[in-house]
């Protein structure tokens, strides 16, 4: 199976890579980088991916509807598909996670399934916080997870709030 990546600027987030197989997106890098031996292309998988994130980043879209093929374990998906639940402008904690996916004592491992999200953004872990209601924690760093928060925040104003 073939995989593609390309490379995009957006403005205010900085550089973002999309890479997809024939089917569904793969991996997605907050940092831009393009694996060897992915082949560089734009795909129109992959371009619909950008456009939708270029929607979300002006705040006109509120939810991804693009095929998903994130590669981990099976605990892994579980905790990515929670993530999913969680709606836009709204946030939860490690444990929210974890008695969400029904193992309670697993928040440790919730946030190492977090670490490892291959499809920032769109599974949208920048959306779980400490239980204290701080910033921990995002492969993109942290300032990058609070402008995405401030920009859900922005466009849906909530009691919860870490700001």
């Amino acid at each position: 199976m073939t995989l593609y990546a390309y490379r995009y600027d957006f403005p205010d987030f900085g550089q973002i890579s999309i890479s997809a197989d024939d089917d569904a997106l793969t991996y997605i890098s907050l940092s831009g980088q393009i694996f060897p031996k992915v082949k560089e292309k734009e795909t129109p998988l992959i371009l619909r991916a950008a456009e939708q994130l270029a929607e979300y980043f002006s705040g006109s879209r509120k939810s991804f509807s693009l095929p998903l093929n994130p590669c981990g374990t099976v605990f892994q998906k579980k905790v990515w598909q929670s993530l999913q639940d969680i709606p836009y402008g709204e946030m939860r904690s490690y444990k929210d996670i974890a008695l969400a996916i029904g193992n309670p004592k697993a928040c440790r491992a919730v946030g190492m399934a977090n670490n490892r999200n291959p499809l920032a953004i769109i599974i949208p872990c920048h959306r779980v916080i400490g239980a204290n209601g701080k910033l921990v924690g995002y492969a993109g760093g942290i300032a990058l997870k609070q402008k995405l928060l401030m920009l859900e925040h922005q466009a849906t104003p909530s009691s919860f709030s870490p700001f």
